[in-house]
């Protein structure tokens, strides 16, 4: 079982992982799948992509503050993604979506097990790196 401290002393492997699966996950659906995204799903990317990079040079300065330029994307990705949810699981109307041109925001491609979606899956990458982030920010508090 992991223990906070180790949470915290991982938390950037743990973010380049997500990040990075995240990343080849977005461009295997729209290459090799041909799916292509929509609006949303785009503006995600522009804050998931970036989040590789920045963890990658985290852990090669062994930099304890990678999240203060890390959170920001995170925060911001995972609130793209709550409204992405929203909008697919129609809770928010389809009139409230961003995407007028090409693919829709709720368009229906990928329902694993009959609920994990493509807007799941970012949220879920969102909150997980957040969350590391956090803890990382919190480690270097107590020190």
């Amino acid at each position: 079982m992991l223990n906070k401290t180790a949470i915290q002393q991982n938390a950037l492997y743990i973010i380049f992982t997500q990040a990075l699966i995240a990343m080849f996950g977005s461009l295997f659906f729209s290459e090799a799948m041909n799916l292509p995204p929509c609006l949303l799903c785009w503006y995600q990317r522009i804050a998931m992509y970036p989040l590789v990079v920045i963890a990658a040079v985290g852990i090669l300065r062994d930099d304890r503050r990678a999240y203060q330029y890390g959170l920001p994307l995170s925060i911001a990705g995972m609130a793209l993604a709550i409204y992405h949810n929203l909008l697919y699981y129609a809770v928010i109307p389809e009139v409230a979506a961003p995407c007028r041109l090409g693919v829709s925001c709720t368009t229906k491609t990928i329902e694993w097990l009959g609920f994990v979606t493509i807007p799941l899956l970012s949220l879920a990458a969102f909150t997980l790196i957040t969350f590391c982030f956090l803890a990382q920010r919190w480690a270097g508090e107590k020190k």
